[in-house]
């Protein structure tokens, strides 16, 4: 069992650089107490959801999204995200530290929380009926895991399908620490794995984790009911299968992919968002979980110490005479001009502001407002763009299982015509002379709907493509708040395989680790 490395020896005292990181409430573990009942291990699973809220949200979401090609920085905005927005990745910035350390801080927990249920579970005092709860803890605990090993290999790790020397190569994967063991003998720390070893492991706890979840939903426990309800605040099977099949997609796994979906889709009690509730998802959250009926996953927030990052910050302000990045113009003829019919999210993510200000002048403009903000979550006199945040939402689904239809030839187009109805006013059913036509017309979908979500980031690395940031034009396309775009950034593009898309291991990792050394990412 590989053992813990220095970057997670002060757990409990790592030190967040990134705007929002510190939402993720990672606690300290204390290993002078003992875990002795259930009441101490249930206190300990609470870090899981406080993790699982804070990786959802805030700017482990939206980061990405800035480096990508669908928003643009105004010159206002004090360079915030700028090292993302322009390219210029480094593997000394803080930002890119913290994301890793944080992880394997995170990780840490759920070690921990998986050591600490065995050893509960042995005890000779402990009931039957505890011990499904111990499993369940376990498999809890294994899914964030494996939700955290996975955004890991999604961000420092080049993709699964595309990766030089395929999966198998070496020092391809990430560090796997299964024990919450720390150490200052650096002999003793881990180097990377191969991906496919990181995928295998990833596979093998969300394995684990089904099992112990469908063992203990297979009970008359009173709360197992709300567990298999939309927008369900605790984890459920099919929140382990929604992840199963986003991590077969991202391994080119098409028929586990198209299976993991279909299940969620037929079995579970979910159901799409249409064109009259589509935005009340977004702008007010709904007046109750169940009402998200899309919602596989909604991590329970409230104010004023359970809050998730705020998404909406960056491309919003309380007054509305800001934003520290507004939508491309090319973005906005994404969804503005479609022969499908009109786009119900053309008003759901986006508004105007009438007098955004630059220079003391103000000027009509687009912003993004997917996460305007849940007033329920608001913590004083001003808006913090807190919502709720849905990590797993029926319409990947829906996409996952088009998509691989299409790769697997069968030229399909039932779940993509009955996803397009519930986003289109006007949508006729279609037809595809062939499977290739509407694989892309799935892709075209994936980036529309997840706009903001971290999902085109992963898009773009699997497919092997790269994009051209749409270059602002204020005298042709009518708007002259694009005459104050970060310049820098404007019109960047990334060819197909940029290495910018996999971030650098962070430097400070390796230069504490030595048996990561030769292991740094390729471009950096």
């Amino acid at each position: 069992m590989k053992k813990i490395y220095l970057s997670l020896m002060l757990l409990g005292a790592v030190t967040f650089t990134s705007c929002d990181m510190d939402k993720v409430p990672y606690g300290s573990l204390d290993e002078t107490t003992a875990i002795s009942k259930m009441h101490d291990l249930t206190m300990l699973r609470t870090q899981l959801y406080g993790t699982l809220r804070g990786v959802t949200s805030g700017s482990w979401i939206y980061t990405t999204d800035i480096q990508l090609d669908h928003f643009i920085g105004l010159i206002s905005n004090g360079n915030q995200l700028g090292m993302f927005s322009k390219g210029d990745i480094l593997p000394s910035d803080g930002d890119i530290e913290s994301f890793w350390a944080s992880s394997y801080a995170s990780i840490a927990v759920c070690n921990d929380i998986i050591a600490k249920s065995d050893e509960l579970a042995a005890k000779p005092e402990i009931t039957d009926a505890e011990k499904l709860l111990t499993e369940r803890y376990k498999g809890e605990a294994k899914f964030t895991r494996a939700y955290m090993y996975l955004w890991l290999a999604d961000h420092f790790c080049q993709s699964y399908t595309q990766v030089k020397g395929g999966p198998e190569a070496k020092a391809t994967g990430l560090p796997i620490v299964t024990t919450f063991d720390p150490t200052s003998d650096v002999t003793k720390y881990p180097s990377r794995s191969t991906l496919k070893e990181t995928f295998d492991f990833i596979n093998k706890d969300l394995s684990e984790a089904y099992t112990a979840l469908k063992a203990y939903e297979a009970t008359d426990n009173k709360d197992v009911a709300a567990l298999l309800q939309p927008g369900a605040a605790y984890l459920s099977s099919y929140a382990v299968e929604a992840l199963q099949a986003r991590v077969a997609l991202l391994a080119g796994d098409w028929a586990t992919a198209k299976a993991k979906a279909e299940d969620v889709i037929e079995n579970g009690n979910y159901s799409l968002a249409n064109l009259s509730n589509y935005m009340d998802m977004w702008t007010d959250d709904y007046d109750k979980p169940s009402d998200c009926t899309e919602a596989i996953f909604r991590p329970f927030m409230d104010k004023p110490s359970e809050l998730g990052g705020s998404i909406g910050g960056v491309f919003l302000s309380d007054n509305e005479l800001s934003a520290a990045y507004i939508p491309t113009f090319g973005t906005m003829l994404n969804y503005a001009q479609s022969e499908k019919g009109s786009d119900v999210r053309f008003d759901a993510f986006f508004t105007t502001y009438d007098n955004l200000t630059i220079h003391g002048v103000g000027y009509e403009a687009y912003v993004f407002n997917k996460y305007p903000g849940n007033m329920d979550l608001k913590t004083g006199d001003k808006k913090n763009f807190v919502n709720f945040v849905k990590p797993l939402r029926l319409s990947e689904m829906y996409l996952i299982s088009a998509e691989a239809d299409a790769r697997m030839s069968n030229n399909n187009p039932a779940r993509l015509n009955e996803f397009c109805a519930n986003r289109y006013s006007g949508y006729e059913t279609q037809t595809y002379d062939n499977a290739q036509k509407l694989l892309d017309e799935v892709l075209v979908e994936r980036d529309k709907e997840f706009i903001g979500e971290g999902m085109r980031w992963s898009d773009l690395r699997r497919l092997n493509i790269g994009f051209d940031r749409y270059k602002s034009n204020p005298d042709e396309d009518g708007y002259d708040i694009y005459k104050y775009v970060v310049k820098a950034a404007d019109g960047l593009s990334y060819g197909a395989g940029d290495h910018r898309l996999t971030w650098p291991i962070p430097k400070g990792e390796l230069d504490a680790n030595p048996n990561l050394k030769g292991q740094q990412n390729p471009g950096y």
